[in-house]
């Protein structure tokens, strides 16, 4: 055998030597690993408190790494604050009345099906009609939750807050007024106050309106009733024609009417 045979057997040994050394390293890494896996399948199904909290640690790297890419900071919980609904959820007639009001007034019908299906919670616990309060908000706002009177009369049913804080004590403070859900709730409360001092649901929604001691409160009264009939026939399964003044001003709905000592 050459020296140069020689060498050429030794280099090719030590190759293989070194391949095998490779495989057998890699293999028992690989072997390592699916036993890490396993074991930590194991932990986890053995033990949720660690899956939750691993869970949540996932998904609060998955939010940075969103915030990092395009500057929103995600809220999950945000669908929670949402004041909506799918019509489909509500009774038929009740949703064709919030599909109805959703057209008129040009909001979403997500957000008027939730209020439609309050009126109706409302109906019942404060012995109002459900349409009186969805025409009471019709005219007041539009079906604005953020709308303010020159007056301070704020939200769906234009609650006079200043007047009324202490009703909205329970909803968390004053600011509850633009909730959509706390601001009806008050509002139908004051309603329902005004229509038992007056002795009938005109007088009521004229001293809601702040004219109870006026001789004329600006077609209000009128307004009302005219809307809340449209809506009965809604709910009756009528086509009803969406003409008529749906832009009312806050002077029509009390904002010039002394509104701040009767609501």
């Amino acid at each position: 055998m050459t020296a140069l045979t020689a060498l050429r057997d030794g280099l090719s040994t030590f190759a293989r030597d070194i391949a095998q050394g490779f495989f057998e390293i890699t293999h028992n890494s690989f072997a390592l690993l699916g036993l890490g896996v396993m074991f930590a399948g194991i932990t986890l199904a053995t033990q949720p408190e660690l899956r939750q909290a691993g869970e949540v640690q996932l998904m609060s790297w998955l939010q940075m790494r969103q915030i990092e890419a395009n500057g929103i900071e995600f809220q999950p919980d945000a669908i929670e604050r949402a004041t909506a609904t799918s019509p489909a959820k509500l009774p038929k007639d009740q949703a064709a009345l919030a599909l109805w009001l959703s057209k008129k007034y040009r909001v979403a019908p997500e957000p008027v099906s939730a209020l439609v299906q309050e009126a109706f919670k409302l109906g019942k616990k404060s012995k109002l009609e459900p349409t009186l309060v969805l025409a009471v908000m019709a005219i007041e706002s539009g079906f604005n939750p953020f709308a303010q009177s020159p007056v301070g009369a704020q939200g769906l049913m234009q609650v006079m807050t200043q007047v009324h804080v202490d009703k909205f004590e329970g909803f968390g403070g004053r600011l509850a007024t633009f909730d959509p859900i706390s601001n009806m709730r008050v509002g139908a409360k004051v309603l329902r106050d005004a229509i038992d001092r007056a002795g009938s649901v005109e007088g009521g929604l004229r001293a809601y309106v702040g004219a109870s001691l006026l001789e004329e409160d600006g077609g209000y009264v009128q307004k009302v009733q005219a809307e809340q009939a449209r809506l009965q026939e809604v709910l009756a399964g009528k086509t009803v024609s969406m003409s008529g003044n749906n832009n009312v001003s806050f002077k029509a709905t009390g904002a010039s009417l002394g509104k701040p000592q009767d609501s």
